[in-house]
Order: C-alpha cells, then sequence, then structure tokens
C-alpha cells in the first residue's frame, strides 16, 4: 500500500538523499547531523530544507524542539509519517519565505540547500531574521573548487554552486562572525590508545543510534606498545588519537576510480539489458509489459 511505502522508504531519485542510500553519500549525510546534534542541546532548532526528514529525527534527540521543513509536500507528507516524536514538527513551507516569527530559533540547520537556489541571498536573510540574536546557523554548501572542477561531478539539481570566497562573502552578509569546518570521506590508518583519552571523538551509527567514543569501537588489526624501565621514559603522547593517510590519496583515488569505472560497466549493462528484454519481447510477441530496471545511479546508492 501507499502507506506501507511511505512508512519504509522515500524514493531516492538523486535530488535528496535518503537514509536507505549507502557508502560515501551515507556518511557524508549522516556525519553532518551527527556533527550538529552535539552543538543544539536543549536548544529549539530549524532543520530548513529537511528532505526526508531523517536529519530532523536525529536531531530531536537532543533538541528542545525541531521545526522541520521543505518545499516538497511529498517528502514532508514521507517524514510525518516515518518520523515521530513530541517535539518534532514537520511542514510544507518555501525557505526563502518561512511562516515564522523573528526570533524564534535558537539554531538554524540546513544542509546541502544553498547550492540548490538561485536567490541565495533571500535564503540568508530569512534564517538570520528567524534567529534569535543569540542564535547561530549551521550551513553546509560543496565546495565548487573540488567538488565540480577537481571530480567532475556534475550535479543537474545543482543550480548555484560557489567557491569558497564566493560562500564566505555571502554569508558576511547576514553574519559577521564564521567559524569554517571542512567535511570529506577519507581513508586513514588509525592508530589509537588503548584506554581512552580525550583528542578526537568518533561519531558511530549504530542500533542505539549515533554514539560519540573518544577512540574508535573497532577491532585494532595491530598492537603498537611503548616500552620502557620506568614511566618518566615513556614519551608523552601530544595527541589522543593519529589519523594517517597520504599526499596523492592513493586509496581514495583507488577507490573513486573504481566507482567510475562500476558506473560505466553498470550504464553498458542496463542499455544491454533493456536491449534484451525488447527482443525478448519481439520473439514472445504482446505480453504484460516488465518493470523498468532499476537505474544503475541508483543500484550505486541504494545498493540495490
Amino acid at each position: 500500500s501507499q502507506e506501507k511505502c511511505l512508512s519504509q522508504s522515500l524514493e531516492f531519485t538523486g535530488e535528496r538523499f535518503t537514509p536507505e542510500c549507502v557508502r560515501e553519500i551515507w556518511y557524508e549525510h549522516i556525519h553532518r547531523y551527527a556533527f550538529a546534534a552535539s552543538l543544539i542541546s536543549g536548544k529549539k532548532v530549524l532543520d530548513a530544507a529537511c528532505g526526508e526528514g531523517y536529519g530532523a529525527a536525529h536531531l530531536s534527540s537532543r533538541a528542545k524542539s525541531v521545526h522541520a521543513v521543505d518545499i516538497s509536500e511529498r517528502a514532508v507528507t514521507h517524514a510525518q509519517d516515518r518520523y515521530r516524536a513530541e517535539n518534532l514538527q514537520f511542514q510544507v513551507a518555501d525557505c526563502c519565505a518561512l511562516p515564522f516569527s523573528d526570533g524564534q530559533f535558537d539554531c538554524v540547520v540546513s544542509f546541502e540547500t544553498l547550492e540548490h537556489l538561485e536567490n541565495q541571498a533571500t535564503l540568508l536573510q530569512e534564517f538570520r531574521r528567524v534567529l534569535a540574536a543569540d542564535g547561530f546557523l549551521i550551513i553546509s554548501s560543496p565546495d565548487k573548487a573540488v567538488y565540480t572542477d577537481r571530480y567532475q561531478n556534475q550535479n543537474e539539481f545543482h543550480v548555484k554552486e560557489l567557491y569558497r570566497d564566493e560562500l564566505d562573502d555571502l554569508l558576511a552578509t547576514r553574519f559577521p562572525i564564521r567559524r569554517f569546518m571542512k567535511q570529506k570521506l577519507m581513508f586513514h590508518s588509525v592508530i589509537w590508545p588503548d584506554e581512552e583519552q580525550p583528542g578526537v571523538t568518533f561519531q558511530q551509527s549504530g542500533p542505539q543510534g549515533i554514539t560519540e567514543q573518544c577512540v574508535p569501537t573497532r577491532d585494532a588489526m595491530y598492537f603498537i606498545v611503548l616500552c620502557a624501565g620506568s614511566e618518566e621514559a615513556l614519551p608523552e603522547l601530544r595527541s589522543g588519537s593519529w589519523l594517517f593517510d597520504d599526499e596523492a590519496e592513493s586509496v581514495y583515488e583507488h577507490y573513486h576510480h573504481e566507482i567510475r569505472k562500476n558506473m560505466s560497466t553498470g550504464a553498458v549493462l542496463q542499455s544491454m539489458e533493456a536491449e534484451l528484454k525488447e527482443l525478448r519481447a519481439q520473439l514472445q510477441g504482446p505480453s504484460t509489459a516488465e518493470p523498468k530496471p532499476t537505474p544503475w545511479w541508483r543500484r550505486l546508492f541504494r545498493g540495490d
């Protein structure tokens, strides 16, 4: 039934993320909300352009209240059906004309929204308007220099991507104080102490939601042991954990190479499958049409 379909998953079209997606895109989207959730405890939060609703639901586990809006009525209906909490509300709204009073929120969260709009100045004006005087905005947007220029991604749903200086200049028109963070899925060798020490925070998604630890919960492949005759002889460790990769990001580059190869192969196979079905249909004569094959890009991100 339609109700069952809505409660389980929203169709992944490539425009908005759904939690049924896998691998790189899942890491990127979930991590943003895990990061935001650590900053909004007890606050009144607006999730602007909430999409499927998974992020707003996670924020509601920490926030005093979460209002989540999206311009898509279908997405909001799905979110209302799938995610329910006393402090969580979903509604249809245009982020450039928010239906809220001035200063209503302590925090506005808006991930991967800016690049989908031409009128970006109005979006930021609305965010500033609904924020309290001491409120803050958490916003994300791809770096055009890396996302498009370096990796040659051509996202048909992006209207206006920005370089770092362009993003900074735009945000400065409404927010005089800005602290840039960076996000990228990376492949590292990690060395961490056997006992927990403050330093890096590892966020991990699991059956109990997103948890935080000072060290990874994975079993280590190797032990590295510092040994000496006395405590004083041991070197002082300046960090809780160490992450290592190479300047050329060779593992990451190999990963992208394999993904591009698989995508290319998937497109060829889909074309061949369609041609084979057409030939079979011609041989068998008229029959009930079979369902269309799952697009190769959906197989990639949904694990179909």
